[in-house]
């Protein structure tokens, strides 16, 4: 990963739609900004969020509206993935799926995040989803590996 591919994905990472404007594609940019705005809005993740972080997990899945939670999981990282990938043209082959099954965990985390308890407690809408980045990451550079086996 060169030095420009990392800025673009810490600044994605702070908010969805600033890689893409640092790689002068302000159109996209602007896009998943307002999408970010939307889906964050709708779903009342600035709420929840602030909730999980103050320890009141009941009260962030009371006021989680999961019909929008369950977009942003695969907004935030495709947004992520292509800011990276557009950072210096073209990357390594397959690099989209550790983004893609983190997607997919991650949405998983997220419908699950009302009820899953690890160790008995009840991690909610914004932990769970996090934690499940771990494994997402793991079976996608594992299915990288495999694939360009099978196929490169």
């Amino acid at each position: 990963m060169s030095k420009d591919q990392l800025e673009k994905l810490l600044w994605s990472i702070a908010l969805p739609g600033f890689g893409q404007l640092l790689n002068h594609k302000y159109v996209k940019g602007v896009l998943f900004i307002l999408l970010e705005f939307l889906v964050n809005i709708q779903s009342n993740l600035n709420t929840v969020i602030f909730l999980s972080f103050l320890g009141d997990i009941q009260a962030a899945i009371d006021q989680a509206n999961y019909q929008w939670l369950m977009f942003y999981p695969c907004l935030y990282l495709f947004a992520i993935w292509d800011a990276f990938k557009d950072a210096e043209g073209e990357s390594a082959p397959l690099m989209f799926l550790p983004f893609v099954c983190s997607a997919y965990f991650v949405t998983v985390g997220v419908i699950y995040s009302f009820k899953m308890t690890i160790f008995g407690i009840l991690i909610g809408p914004i932990f769970l989803p996090i934690l499940f980045v771990i494994p997402g990451v793991l079976v996608g550079i594992i299915s990288k590996k495999l694939l360009r086996k099978i196929i490169i």
